[in-house]
C-alpha cells in the first residue's frame, strides 16, 4: 500500500511549484480585475445580421471605449461588451454606432458599475473569505483539535492561492461570479477535509497497538480515497459539460470552479492530513 505521508515533503514541493509562479505574477502585474471592482459599463447587444466578433471588436477600438479582449460572444447573435465608465452620452454614441456599423442591433441590457461600488464590493469579497476562515477554523477546533483546523486552513489557502495564481498569470477576467466561486472551493475543499479527518478520529479511537501515527493516517487516507476521487469526477464532469456547452459569460466562473476542484481534491489528500501529523510529532517533540 503506497504510503502517502512517508512521501509527504514531496507533495509539498509539488505545491510550492504551483503556487511560486502565482505569487510572483500576482506580485507583477495583479489580478485583471473586472467592471464589478474598477467600475465600467457592461453592454449587451443582439445583432439583427450575422455579425462577425472581429467587427464588434472594430467598433469598440474606434472609438476608444475598450480593448478588444473586452468583447465576448454569448449565444449565436449576442455579444456582452465591457467597457469604461460611460456617460450618458457616451453611451447613446456606442450603440448608435453599432447599430449602424453592425446593420442593427438590439440593445439587451447597459448596467453601469461606478468606482466606489466596485471598490466595496472588493473589501465585501475579502471580509467574506476571512470570516469563512475563521468559522470553519472555530468549528473544527470544537469537533476534532486547533491543528486539525490550522490544517485545514492552509489547504484552504493552498486552493485559493492556486486559482488566484492562474488566474494572474493567464490574466483572465475576475469577477462578482470568481468570489462565488472561490467560497464554493473553500467549501468544497473543507468538506473533503473533514471527512478524512472524520475518519482519522475514528482511527485513533481503535488504534492498534504499536502503529504509528504516520501509519494511520496513511490508512485513513486510503479509506476515504475512493469516496475523494469518487466525488471529485463526477463534480468535474458537470463543470466540463458548463465548460463547453455554457454560454460564454459563465465560463471564467466554470474555469475557477475546474481549477479549484482539482485543487481542493491535491490538498484534502496531499497537505491536509500531512500537514496536520507534521504539527502533531512537533507538538510531541517539544514535550519530550
Amino acid at each position: 500500500m503506497f504510503n502517502f505521508i512517508k512521501h509527504r515533503k514531496i507533495w509539498y514541493i509539488i505545491s510550492l511549484m504551483v503556487i511560486l509562479p502565482g505569487l510572483v505574477s500576482l506580485a507583477l502585474q495583479g489580478l485583471n480585475l473586472g467592471i464589478d471592482f474598477t467600475g465600467g459599463n457592461l453592454v449587451e447587444i443582439r445583432a439583427e445580421q450575422g455579425t462577425d466578433i472581429q467587427d464588434v471588436r472594430g467598433v469598440i477600438e474606434g472609438l476608444g471605449f475598450g480593448a478588444s479582449n473586452n468583447v465576448q460572444k454569448s449565444g449565436d447573435s449576442d455579444y456582452l461588451i465591457r467597457t469604461r465608465e460611460l456617460s450618458e452620452e457616451e453611451s447613446a454614441t456606442l450603440v448608435s454606432s453599432l447599430d449602424e456599423k453592425l446593420g442593427g442591433v438590439t440593445l439587451l441590457r447597459n448596467e453601469r458599475v461606478g468606482p466606489v461600488i466596485g471598490q466595496e464590493l472588493a473589501v465585501k469579497a475579502l471580509l467574506a473569505l476571512v470570516v469563512a476562515s475563521i468559522l470553519m477554523l472555530i468549528y473544527i477546533t470544537y469537533r476534532f483539535e486547533l491543528r486539525q483546523g490550522i490544517a485545514a486552513i492552509i489547504a484552504i489557502l493552498h486552493d485559493i492561492l492556486v486559482v488566484l495564481g492562474i488566474f494572474s498569470i493567464f490574466q483572465l477576467e475576475v469577477d462578482s461570479a470568481f468570489v462565488a466561486a472561490i467560497l464554493t472551493i473553500i467549501g468544497y475543499s473543507i468538506n473533503d477535509t473533514i471527512i478524512i479527518f472524520d475518519r482519522i478520529r475514528e482511527n485513533l479511537k481503535t488504534r492498534k497497538k504499536g502503529e504509528t501515527l504516520d501509519e494511520l493516517v496513511n490508512t485513513s487516507l486510503w479509506q476515504t480515497l475512493a469516496r475523494s476521487i469518487n466525488t471529485v469526477l463526477t463534480v468535474m464532469f458537470v463543470l466540463l459539460a458548463l465548460y463547453f456547452l455554457g454560454g460564454t459569460t459563465v465560463k471564467n466562473f466554470v474555469l475557477a470552479m475546474l481549477i479549484g476542484v482539482a485543487s481542493g481534491a491535491y490538498s484534502s489528500i496531499f497537505n491536509a492530513s500531512p500537514v496536520w501529523v507534521d504539527l502533531k510529532l512537533r507538538e510531541k517533540k517539544n514535550r519530550a
